[in-house]
């Protein structure tokens, strides 16, 4: 919206241009003296008044300008105060990853050693069992081996015994008949647990 002066001005331009010039002239022009008087007088009264709402404009725009500079600032201090705290916020975070890759570091180091330590003690325990079954069995074979020799030795004397017994009871039969024939048999040294003499007459 044009200020009243702005419109004086522009009155004044038309009236101007609307006037004759004067003869034999191209720079001079009649104009009528009461008409130009009352537009310059009106805008001798208008411009204080247009000045005093400019400058109540300038004054209200350095108060808004003010003002906004006042609310800028607490909203860069709000903001900044802000900005601290997510930072802070941040670093806390930051330690508390830290911190939790740290434990989970710790415990993680900490269970392989307890895998670790249960492998190794779970192999020693098995290469102690091996070896004491192993040194079971080595004894039950050396036991096993002592009897077979202590049995065949048993079973040489017991075969040495009966043939002895053979050769008396055929001495005695001839005794008893010494016009025939008798045949005794041997003892089957081949068969194993065999104790029975076998005589026909």
């Amino acid at each position: 919206m044009s200020s009243r002066i702005e419109q004086l001005i522009d009155e004044i331009e038309e009236y101007v241009e609307s006037c004759k010039p004067k003869f034999m002239s191209n720079t001079e022009i009649i104009v009528n003296k009461d008409m130009m008087d009352e537009l310059l007088r009106e805008l001798r009264m208008k411009t204080p008044d247009e000045i005093k709402r400019y400058q109540k404009i300038i004054s209200n725009k350095e108060a808004i300008l003010e003002d906004a500079r006042s609310k800028a600032e607490a909203l860069i201090n709000e903001a900044t105060v802000h900005t601290n705290q997510l930072i802070n916020e941040h670093e806390i975070m930051q330690q508390a990853y830290a911190q939790a890759n740290e434990v989970v570091t710790m415990a993680s180091r900490q269970a392989q050693e307890i895998l670790d330590n249960a492998t190794m003690e779970a192999n020693n325990v098995r290469a102690a069992a091996m070896q004491y079954m192993d040194d079971m069995l080595a004894h039950l074979e050396n036991i096993i081996v002592a009897s077979t020799q202590s049995a065949m030795s048993n079973y040489d004397s017991l075969i040495g015994s009966l043939n002895q017994y053979k050769d008396i009871i055929q001495s005695n039969r001839n005794e008893l008949h010494p016009a025939e024939d008798i045949e005794v048999t041997d003892l089957d040294s081949g068969a194993a647990g065999s104790d029975k003499l076998n005589i026909i007459s």
